[in-house]
């Protein structure tokens, strides 16, 4: 006796984004944070080459914009890792 046969009918499958709203909220928190940390950086420098400004090592370029960068990458990096499908129990 034969086998029955089920029809079997394919669907269309629908393509998914890998990131949503969420991780890309994210992601834009932390290109300005990037962003912020390198227009701080900026400038500081003299006008007249043979004059040397000590403005280059203030607080605002040393500690405060490396430190926005280095925020904004790790801001980043949970953007990406971040799941949005995940349920919470």
């Amino acid at each position: 006796m034969g086998k029955k046969h089920q029809k079997q009918t394919k669907q269309p499958q629908q393509q998914e984004f890998i990131f949503q709203k969420k991780n890309y909220t994210f992601m834009f928190i932390g290109v300005a944070f990037i962003a912020l940390g390198f227009i701080l950086m900026s400038g500081g420098g003299s006008d007249d080459p043979n004059v040397f400004n000590d403005a280059i090592y203030n607080f605002r370029r040393i500690r405060l914009a490396p430190t926005l960068v280095l925020i904004g990458l790790g801001i980043e990096i949970y953007a990406i890792m971040l799941n949005p499908h995940k349920k919470k129990d």
